[in-house]
Formats: C-alpha cells, sequence, structure tokens
C-alpha cells in the first residue's frame, strides 16, 4: 500500500512540474 501512495505521490509531482513548465514554456514563446 505504501510502495502504491509513493507512486501516486511522484506521478502527482512529475505532472504538477510538467504543467508548470509546460506554462512557464507558453508564456515565454508568447511573448
Amino acid at each position: 500500500m505504501e510502495i502504491l501512495f509513493t507512486t501516486l505521490l511522484i506521478l502527482a509531482i512529475v505532472a504538477s512540474m510538467w504543467f508548470a513548465g509546460y506554462v512557464v514554456y507558453r508564456l515565454y514563446t508568447d511573448s
């Protein structure tokens, strides 16, 4: 159970970082 929770937590962190990076990339390219 701990492995599943840790995996979901890591996926959530990676997804949030990717989304934040994508937004910054779009804002930077649009300027």
